[in-house]
């Protein structure tokens, strides 16, 4: 195949393909045997991607093209256009190509970004740039597999823990990690009691608190999320009671955002999300700013009074 001109396609046999990158992508049967009805109605849609590895075309983006193809009576061929990739650019490539499609899940970055840091010897900056993500971005998906229990990795992988969940495990011990699973598994909670629950853990200060969530995992998180002040201080006036109200409310928000920005942030936004979010989050910049120097302003007053 030394023949083969990067960027032309050809007709491979089904037979003649490599699939060593094949770990870093999550089996999805229900997909393959949708693609195979589709395949079979209207054909190859488009060109799988590969790369030589001694003559051998080492799919990138395609492996559910393949998988379809080979359950097709009469399929023998793939059309398949050649790129030129060490392996560095090979994983690289494996995220990249499918950000306009299936986007890959979380896993399979954390899978790609390990290979990179820890087995290609990118440093993490480096990594980042490759894949065009944020250092932290990096940080994160290594996080999944080098600070997540291996039992919270096998559910990860095959389905039963949600990446948000999984996220939120990471900062626990590894003993903390398969407790709160436990509770999970136990109560049926859902991803978010169970990120409640993780959160819950993380704080408590004693044995005894991590055993009371664990053990009334509903009932902690309730009391948790119970907004303070929220009946009436019969010691406040009716204005400063709405103001104390107001005040709760609004530290609750200010509370989660905080959580949401430091745990997930751009993690979970696509590049649409993105760009219609941008103006916002310059807003709430702007105007937290101008309400945190007010309320700092006005505190100092209250309390030297």
């Amino acid at each position: 195949m030394f023949d083969w001109e990067v960027g032309e396609s050809r007709a491979i046999p089904l037979t003649a393909f490599g699939e060593r990158y094949r770990r870093y992508r999550l089996p999805d049967s229900v997909a393959e045997a949708a693609l195979a009805r589709t395949m079979s109605r209207y054909g190859q849609m488009a060109p799988v991607v590969v790369c030589l590895r001694e003559e051998t075309p080492e799919i990138l983006d395609g492996f559910k093209r393949l998988a379809a193809a080979r359950t097709i009576p009469g399929w023998t061929t793939l059309a398949a256009r050649l790129m030129a990739a060490d392996e560095r650019v090979a994983k690289a490539a494996i995220y990249g190509l499918n950000q306009a499609g299936r986007h890959t899940q979380e896993l399979e970055e954390a899978w790609i970004v390990f290979a990179l840091v820890r087995e290609d010897g990118l440093k993490q900056m480096e990594a980042a740039e490759l894949l065009g993500r944020h250092k932290s971005w990096v940080c994160r998906r290594l996080a999944l597999l080098e600070r997540l229990d291996e039992s919270a990795r096998d559910e990860l992988r095959l389905g039963l823990l949600g990446p948000t969940a999984a996220r939120s495990l990471v900062p626990l011990p590894a003993g903390n990690q398969i407790e709160v699973l436990s509770c999970a598994r136990r109560e049926g909670l859902t991803t978010a009691e169970l990120r409640g629950v993780a959160g819950l853990v993380s704080a408590a200060t004693t044995r005894q608190q991590v055993e009371y969530v664990l053990e009334k995992p509903r009932q902690a998180l309730a009391r948790s999320q119970a907004i303070p002040f929220s009946a009436s201080d019969p010691r406040l006036s009716p204005m400063a009671n709405r103001v104390s109200r107001q005040l709760a409310a609004l530290l609750d928000q200010l509370s989660r955002m905080e959580t949401w920005l430091s745990q997930r942030g751009r993690a979970e936004l696509r590049v649409g999300d993105r760009l219609l979010l941008a103006e916002r989050f310059i807003r709430l910049g702007v105007d937290a700013g101008r309400v945190a120097d007010l309320a700092r302003d006005l505190g100092q007053e209250l309390s030297g009074s």
